[in-house]
């Protein structure tokens, strides 16, 4: 290939050097950083804040015999489960296909409502989410005004509690990923489905889910490594209590770097959660494609 042809290629990359420069700079170099640290004794004050040592596998080592740890792996995968490829996923797509068939005005009231709770500032919402499931909040007063029960949701159902608001936060983007895929499909064929008999499930399961499945894995996807990645909720709500009952691994790595002032220990909590996060992107990403092919 002539020099000037290879040149007008490269050309064609240059607007994306400014973006990839801050990838590398903001998450890369973060992402390394705390990698590297992981291996060492890194503390945020004290002599090893200054000196760090290197003691190589010794902090995942330390993993593998903290009762905590497994305790919060579980809890992690419980609040991914609930809150996003069930609650989440699930719900934003019933008010999807709902909203589509309903009236205009019902649709855009729904709409509004449910967004509203997305575009809130994560702290707010946490704060929000905490008064209503507080022992005095909006929920028990609710149950109380029914003559039912008053639980003490964030003592004694504390990922009941951290589940369901994050399902209320997070809901907003897979209905507007699947009202924008709903809207793709052509109504011929929809119509085609009622002429030749079939009901609303047959025509949801039959034709309307598999000529979405590509919408359905990049939300599962993208909702997936969001909730891997929540702090703010739980922390606000029951900062990983009681007795580490909604202690998921976001909220381990924050106390044991920030609380307890161990930067190694917590950056290798970190890398593990990393790791897992890069394992759910490849498995979606290679199930985009053979969905592609």
């Amino acid at each position: 290939m002539p020099a000037r042809l290879r040149g007008r290629g490269l050309l064609r990359y240059l607007p994306l050097l400014p973006a990839v420069l801050l990838l590398l700079v903001f998450l890369a170099g973060p992402v390394f950083w705390a990698f590297q640290a992981s291996f060492t004794n890194t503390g945020l004050t004290g002599r090893h804040a200054r000196n760090p040592e290197w003691v190589g596998l010794d902090n995942y080592q330390r993993l593998l015999l903290d009762p905590v740890f497994p305790l919060s792996l579980g809890l992690t995968v419980l609040f991914v489960a609930g809150s996003a490829v069930l609650g989440q996923n699930l719900l934003g797509l019933a008010l999807a296909v709902l909203m589509r068939r309903a009236r205009r005005s019902v649709s855009a009231l729904v709409g509004t409502a449910v967004v509203a709770a997305w575009v809130l500032p994560e702290i707010v919402a946490a704060f929000a989410a905490y008064a209503y499931f507080s022992r005095d909040g909006t929920l028990n007063q609710l149950l109380g005004g029914l003559g039912m029960g008053r639980p003490d949701w964030l003592y004694s159902w504390p990922m009941v509690a951290v589940v369901l608001a994050n399902v209320w936060r997070g809901t907003a983007f897979s209905m507007l990923v699947y009202r924008a895929a709903l809207n793709d499909i052509p109504t011929e064929v929809a119509e085609a489905a009622q002429v030749d008999g079939a009901g609303g499930w047959q025509r949801l399961a039959f034709i309307t889910l598999p000529m979405i499945r590509r919408s359905i894995a990049t939300n599962l996807m993208l909702i997936t490594l969001q909730t891997l990645a929540v702090f703010t909720l739980v922390w606000v709500m029951t900062a990983g209590g009681p007795a580490n009952a909604s202690t998921t691994l976001p909220v381990l790595a924050y106390q044991e770097a920030f609380k307890f002032g161990d930067i190694g220990y917590g950056t290798a909590v970190a890398s593990v959660l990393l790791l897992i996060g890069a394992v759910f992107g490849v498995g979606y990403i290679r199930l985009l494609r053979e969905e592609k092919q």
